[in-house]
């Protein structure tokens, strides 16, 4: 059914993620497909790292944790952009087409009154990516 899953990190909430990291372990599992992590950094120092090879290199360790942990051999790929606030959407649809993912599997966030006027990155996707997007809350 699915050949790919692709699942978008945030590192600095990666505590929250348990869930999505779940269903899209489980989904690779069954189905018996690989797995991507995708994660985006800026070129500034940040909360999670000093600079996109530190993200990168944390990244890496965090998707061979999830593999340890799911029995799988998962991908990474990283990221880089000027302003992710601003470009994470358009990097993540890059990210698909990149990827060749026929699946995204991520995290949303409990909607509040910004989402009734701006859409969520998860929200993004959903509307506007040409294959299916599971949105775990």
């Amino acid at each position: 059914m699915y050949k790919h899953i692709m699942v978008p990190v945030d590192l600095a909430h990666a505590d929250r993620l348990d869930r999505a990291l779940t269903t899209a372990a489980d989904l690779a599992k069954h189905y018996g497909i690989p797995l991507t992590y995708v994660g985006v950094t800026a070129t500034t120092p940040g909360a999670v790292a000093h600079n996109p090879e530190e993200f990168q290199a944390k990244l890496d360790r965090f998707a061979q944790a999830q593999g340890l942990k799911h029995g799988l051999r998962p991908d990474m790929v990283a990221y880089t952009s000027h302003d992710p606030a601003v470009d994470l959407d358009q990097t993540l649809m890059k990210a698909i087409d990149e990827t060749q993912a026929d699946l995204v599997v991520m995290a949303s966030h409990v909607p509040g009154l910004a989402d009734h006027l701006f859409a969520s990155n998860a929200g993004h996707l959903a509307m506007h990516a040409k294959i299916s997007v599971f949105v775990v809350r």
